[in-house]
């Protein structure tokens, strides 16, 4: 294995700052660093993201403020024996698809997707007929109305900590949704999704050149008005993401928990390497525990033997991501609210449509 790449103390502290404080100025970064001039901050950021060690700004959604009704978060692990993009080019024609990891398996192919969900049944079905169409083999869908929990590493930190504390008390983070309680336009979400991928740097004056060349007639002073309404009424939170080494040196893993007593699994997504050098985000379902990471590769390799070595946990799945070189194997896609339903503020994803364009398109590549 390569030599992993080693920070300076002072790209450290610039990190850091930037990780748990992304509304920081560049000059309130210079009281937090090393660093005595603003375009020297400037110019090392730039170099940290072509290193693939700092990614962003991008936003993150609370789909609790977005619509009346409740939109779920459905993750879905699938077995198939077709090509990825001929999984991919199905699941783009479900509308509320948003992302997909391929994981590295010695028996099968499997991929974990993610998708918006406004009714689980319906969303349930869809994963069925695919699988009833040899789309894909197999699937597990997991379903959470919780808020994504995501924590920056402490790049001081362990990069190989104890998992020990586990199941200790701690302070439970809010994970839960926002209330809808603002009348979102037209305007308003057609700016939501260039913020949620980062496009061009979330500038919004390429997000304003953007759309005109989709015909939208926006004017720089509408889409800086959606901005700062969906940021003051917290739909909207800023966010950067750091790699604890450059992450094409770095394992890139998906965890799933399921304790014996459920009451216990926050606890363990909270603690699970909290303050040590490891990216994680962290999300609660019904009876499982997600933890996502961005880890040393060497955090990895023994990973399971300590988990097997904590009493309480009933069942654990762990994934570990495809993710090099992450543009061939990864695919993000932004939300479509192209049918939300603006006079009464409900977001209903019409899935008889998906259902009868998948079973034309099965249809058409038979023949």
């Amino acid at each position: 294995m390569e030599e992993i790449h080693e920070m300076m103390d002072s790209e450290k502290e610039l990190l850091n700052a930037l990780g748990t404080s992304p509304d920081i100025s560049i000059k309130e970064l210079l009281s937090h660093t090393q660093y005595k001039w603003e375009s020297t901050i400037v110019r090392k950021l730039e170099r940290l993201k072509k290193q693939q060690i700092l990614f962003g700004p991008s936003y993150y959604l609370d789909c609790g403020k977005l619509c009346r009704n409740l939109l779920y978060k459905v993750f879905c692990i699938m077995e198939t024996r077709q090509e990825l993009e001929t999984v991919v080019s199905y699941l783009k024609i479900i509308k509320s698809f948003a992302w997909v990891f391929p994981v590295l398996s010695p028996r099968k192919d499997m991929l974990i997707t993610g998708f918006y969900s406004s009714n689980n049944a319906e969303m349930t079905s869809l994963f069925k007929l695919l699988k009833d169409n040899n789309i894909i083999t197999d699937y597990v869908a997991r379903a959470s109305r919780h808020k994504r929990i995501m924590e920056n590493p402490n790049l001081f930190g362990d990069p190989r900590p104890s998992l020990d504390n586990l199941l200790e008390p701690c302070t439970i983070p809010d994970n839960s949704y926002g209330h809808h309680s603002t009348d979102w336009n037209e305007c308003d979400l057609a700016v939501l999704p260039y913020l949620l991928m980062g496009y061009k740097g979330t500038r919004l004056i390429e997000i304003l050149r953007e759309e005109k060349k989709l015909k939208r007639t926006w004017t720089y002073n509408q889409v800086s008005y959606s901005y700062k309404k969906m940021v003051e009424n917290g739909l909207i939170k800023k966010e950067y993401t750091v790699s604890p080494f450059p992450y094409n040196q770095c394992a890139h893993f998906i965890l799933f928990v399921r304790p014996e007593d459920t009451s216990v699994t926050q606890r363990i997504l909270c603690n699970f390497a909290k303050g040590e050098r490891i990216y994680k985000e962290h999300l609660l379902f019904e009876e499982w525990g997600l933890v996502e990471c961005i880890s040393h590769p060497v955090f990895l390799t023994d990973l399971l033997y300590k988990m097997d070595q904590i009493d309480g946990i009933k069942r654990k799945e762990l994934y570990n991501v495809r993710s090099i070189p992450p543009e061939k194997y990864w695919l993000s896609c932004a939300p479509e609210f192209s049918y939300y339903d603006f006079d009464n503020q409900i977001y209903k994803y019409p899935y008889h449509q998906y259902e009868e364009k998948i079973k034309e398109k099965v249809e058409s590549e038979s023949l």
